[in-house]
């Protein structure tokens, strides 16, 4: 009788649980990255300048309630946050609404000279805010938009067309052409396909754009900073800056306003995550 040799196992299924133990490490790390200085600032609102210098990692003891109490009671933190949400807001409306539009345009209709016009906005992408402040300010200067929210609301929808227009065009691009034929022949003009049938289609995408430019809008800090000089008119992230400038000296207080100014944001984030996680995903899938 012939004795069999046991199969060998393959090595990449040896090597899965190593691979997935790696992976784990390595997302720990990430997280960990991430969550020791939001974990040190929140702890740090609750301590004194005594207890950062002496217990900077460690519990709070005791507990300085004030420290957020006292920001929470004073204006120097609702009206940045009002202003932003403004801002924000208003720039989101206006961006993914005139991209829309653009993107249904270029992606639904021929026209001569339309990929030239559709490259010039992919170029959009490569030119960098910061190169445009001097002649912008010029600009905003020249047209009395300084000390106003519209400007800061329309330069951050100009520069946040770009990505949306080429995002929301692989959508509308990826829509079957018979089903914009069966609209037209039930009497279905051009803006009604656009408005009733393609942006409800849309929605993933539209989710994910908005996302975006709510991001990009609500830490935007260079341009509010040069467009707003009165105190009242000031964003979050300016907000931030002129309330550390103001009272650098207390730390721990410093600490509890940048938490608070990050609560906004980690839950809007928490809330829209999956939206968009899942229109990029959708849009890579159909592109």
């Amino acid at each position: 009788m012939t004795r069999r040799t046991p199969a060998r196992r393959p090595a990449t299924t040896r090597a899965a649980p190593l691979l997935a133990v790696a992976r784990y490490a390595l997302v720990t790390v990430i997280g960990l990255f991430v969550l020791v200085p939001i974990a040190f600032g929140v702890l740090g609102g609750f301590k004194d300048n005594g207890q950062l210098s002496t217990n900077p990692f460690g519990l709070p003891s005791p507990w300085i309630v004030e420290n957020y109490t006292g920001i929470l009671a004073s204006p120097q933190f609702w009206r940045p946050l009002w202003n932003s949400t403004f801002i924000t807001i208003a720039s989101t409306v206006l961006v993914v609404g005139v991209a829309a539009m653009a993107a249904y345009v270029f992606a639904r209709f021929a026209f001569r000279g339309r990929e030239l016009l559709a490259t010039m906005f992919a170029v959009g992408l490569m030119f960098p805010f910061a190169v445009a402040i001097l002649p912008l300010y010029v600009l905003l200067r020249e047209l009395d938009l300084l000390d106003n929210p519209l400007g800061v609301i329309l330069p951050q929808a100009a520069f946040g067309l770009p990505v949306t227009i080429i995002i929301l065009r692989a959508f509308f691009r990826a829509v079957p052409a018979e089903l914009e034929e069966s609209a037209t022949l039930d009497g279905c003009g051009p803006f009604g396909f656009f408005w009733r049938i393609l942006l409800p289609m849309a929605r993933p995408a539209l989710a994910t754009v908005s996302v975006l430019a709510i991001v990009a809008s609500w830490n935007n800090f260079m341009l509010p900073l040069i467009v707003f000089n009165d105190p009242d008119s000031w964003t979050i992230p300016v907000g931030v800056t002129q309330f550390h400038s103001q009272y650098g000296v207390d730390t721990a207080r410093v600490l509890a306003y940048v938490s608070l100014a990050m609560v906004p944001a980690l839950a809007f984030y928490a809330v829209a995550e999956r939206h968009l996680v899942g229109g990029l995903a959708s849009g890579a899938t159909k592109g």
